[in-house]
């Protein structure tokens, strides 16, 4: 259902005419299996680190290779206010588990973070590293298997049946 809603969209006149007046490459805008599952990972490899700005993170890492920028920066939201605590609390003692070191108990205040950011900084980003490579691997098969599987899926359909 997504991938046809996607190329259905792609096909917009409204589409078209902002490709046209903003001169944005077609290809960053294209609905395709590998645009879309390149994009998956991106977006969810950036949304798992901790930092500022990932969104435009995802903008510089456009000229490297090609990729669907809507749907990437659109992952990129998976870390927003209400997610961020648990997800990086979740990054944290992971990293500390790999590492094996003590897990400090965490306070959600600012003072408690500038006093015991050098302690918490490297299992952060040990656990960060984990979750960025795994989740948006899996979710780069999981688009990828699901994506192929509708494409069969469409294909076993009568040809009157198709949309």
């Amino acid at each position: 259902m997504i991938r046809k809603t996607l190329k259905k969209t792609s096909k917009s006149e409204k589409l078209k005419a902002f490709i046209k007046k903003y001169k944005v490459p077609r290809e960053y805008l294209s609905a395709n299996r590998r645009m879309v599952s390149k994009a998956v990972f991106i977006g969810l490899f950036i949304a798992f680190i901790p930092m500022p700005m990932q969104m435009l993170l995802v903008l510089a890492v456009m000229p490297l290779t090609k990729f669907n920028v809507p749907i990437a920066l659109a992952m990129c939201w998976l870390s927003n206010p209400f997610t961020m605590p648990p997800m990086y609390y979740m990054e944290y003692l992971t990293g500390a588990f790999f590492l094996g070191s003590e897990v400090a108990p965490v306070e959600m205040t600012l003072e408690w973070f500038s006093k015991n950011f050098d302690n918490i900084f490297i299992p952060l980003y040990t656990g960060t590293l984990f979750y960025s490579v795994v989740g948006s691997s899996l979710a780069y098969w999981v688009v990828n298997h699901f994506w192929r599987d509708s494409v069969h899926r469409d294909k076993k359909l009568h040809p009157r049946d198709r949309n």
